[in-house]
């Protein structure tokens, strides 16, 4: 029984000593996985990163936007508006002009959120203390853009005219009336329906996780199974090979776009204003866009994981970054400027044209040479990478 006794410590103690070294000898090698995939490291670590400056920088107040004003009285009174606009720094006037067609023209190429149109009357009803009547017009494609906008538009006409009631109470003690007021007027979306706003950026959206999702894997399933050698060992050029890989996709993506735009019109109710042909012109060279970074994508990663790993890494940017939730006018210009190279930026931005805007080609072809150019050169990456895989 003694004997007995001493032993069982023995045992425990090498027990413990047992899990302890199998624990040490299980860490060391997790952390060496962990060393030698780097592409899971680096996502793991990016993410809540990328998050934390993102919401930390970006200003949710919107300021800076796009205005042309209309000023047909060109007087005095005229100009102290301008320059209280700008002092707002809701508003930046890039174009004056005489002409009020302009306005909306500017708006809906996407050039101008908003259009302020000063009467010609203005001077002479501010000198015979009436009251001034200012039209200002508002992109409403972009609910949270419009309601900051008429609300600070609005601000700035109650402050003139307490201002002036003052000044006016003071010197003659008498009250007036409100010398200055706006009539504000919705385009686009004057109920300023949620789903107008949101349904064609995700549409957009949405193209961008299927396309690039479904190409990731492509090359490296190939490679997977082993049959990516004997598709080197034969007589296929690469640009043949990368638009073979792309065309099945491609079809697979126009006809999703097609069944989104049929829901979104028949079942959310949000009219389609624009060019339908138009539209789906623009989808496929987004969907080439999408492929071809799929693609180059798929020649980089090793495995199925890896390709979905980098896959999602664009996702997060993609939303964020392409004025989906968040105003443009409220990115830091680091982040403005990472916002413009992605092609869900353009095509959303297209989309909210056509649908919401009608506009056209003429008017959106700044937004349709960046996606243009942007899916040339996706497509060039890879296939250069392509041959270096095949070297």
């Amino acid at each position: 029984m003694a004997t007995r006794k001493k032993s069982a410590p023995t045992k425990d103690v090498g027990t413990a000593g047992t899990i302890w070294n199998s624990f040490l000898a299980i860490l060391f090698k997790e952390f060496l996985h962990i060393r030698r995939d780097r592409a899971t490291l680096a996502t793991a670590l990016s993410i809540p990163i990328f998050q934390l400056l993102l919401f930390g920088f970006i200003d949710q107040n919107v300021h800076d936007l796009p205005t042309v004003v209309v000023d047909q009285d060109q007087s005095r009174e005229s100009r102290e508006l301008m320059d209280r606009l700008r002092a707002t720094h809701t508003f930046s006037i890039e174009k004056v002009t005489p002409d009020p067609r302009e306005a909306r023209t500017e708006i809906t190429a996407g050039r101008a959120r908003v259009g302020v149109v000063i009467p010609p009357d203005f001077h002479d009803r501010r000198a015979r203390g009436e009251e001034a009547k200012v039209l200002v017009l508002i992109d409403g494609s972009d609910s949270t853009v419009s309601a900051q906008a008429l609300g600070a538009v609005t601000g700035l006409a109650a402050q003139v005219s307490l201002e002036e009631i003052n000044k006016s109470a003071a010197a003659t003690g008498v009250t007036r009336g409100a010398p200055l007021s706006t009539q504000p007027i919705i385009l686009f979306n004057p109920d300023g329906r949620s789903a107008n706003f949101i349904i064609p950026g995700l549409i957009a959206i949405m193209l961008q996780i299927v396309a690039i999702v479904l190409t990731a894997v492509a090359i490296v399933r190939e490679r997977e199974r082993g049959t990516l050698e004997q598709l080197l060992v034969t007589p296929i050029h690469p640009l043949g090979l990368m638009l073979g890989k792309l065309a099945p996709y491609l079809i697979v993506g126009i006809v999703e776009t097609a069944v989104i735009l049929f829901i979104m019109r028949f079942g959310f109710g949000v009219p389609i204003r624009g060019n339908l042909i138009f539209l789906f012109v623009m989808a496929i060279i987004y969907l080439f866009a999408l492929l071809s970074l799929g693609l180059f994508i798929s020649t980089r990663a090793q495995t199925q994981a890896q390709a979905m790993q980098q896959a999602q890494m664009f996702f997060l940017p993609s939303i964020f970054l392409s004025g989906y939730i968040f105003p443009s006018a409220g990115l830091p210009t680091v982040l403005y400027l990472v916002g413009r190279v992605l092609p869900a930026t353009h095509m959303i931005e297209i989309m909210r044209g056509i649908v919401l805007r009608d506009a056209g080609p003429r008017e959106l072809m700044p937004n349709v040479l960046a996606l243009c150019l942007i899916s040339v050169v996706l497509v060039w990456a890879s296939v250069r990478r392509f041959q270096k895989v095949a070297l």
